[in-house]
């Protein structure tokens, strides 16, 4: 099985920054796309930010200029720079991770346990 465990949430004040990062461990081959998904109250989980296992990134409009997703192949994990807070952008953090088990299998998605991040004004 895998894992992903994420870190970093936490409280902030408007302005301020945050960095997350998601660390994947278990039976892994392979992982290609990884990505930060978030979630406020009474909203659908909505895409942040995602980055290919060649570093190319995608980022929702929302975030661009403020967020910086990166990671670092060698450790399989996935980091998320939040810089310039605001308070919408309270909610919980997912990491996923598209994971190969074997040579030559499947693909599956596998998500974190979630990180609450909130923008106090």
């Amino acid at each position: 099985q895998v894992q992903l465990v994420e870190s970093g949430g936490g409280w902030v004040q408007v302005g301020g920054s945050l960095r997350l990062s998601c660390a994947a461990s278990g039976s892994i081959f392979s992982i290609n796309g990884m990505g930060w998904y978030r979630q406020a109250p009474g909203k659908q989980r909505e895409l942040v930010a995602a980055i290919t296992n060649g570093g190319s990134t995608n980022y929702a409009d929302s975030v661009k200029g403020r967020f910086t997703i990166s990671r670092d192949n060698a450790k399989n994990t996935v980091y998320l720079q939040m810089n310039s807070l605001k308070p919408e952008d309270t909610a919980v953090y997912y990491c996923n991770a598209n994971v190969q088990y074997r040579r030559n299998s499947a693909y599956y998605v596998r998500w974190g346990q979630g990180t609450q991040v909130t923008v106090s004004s």
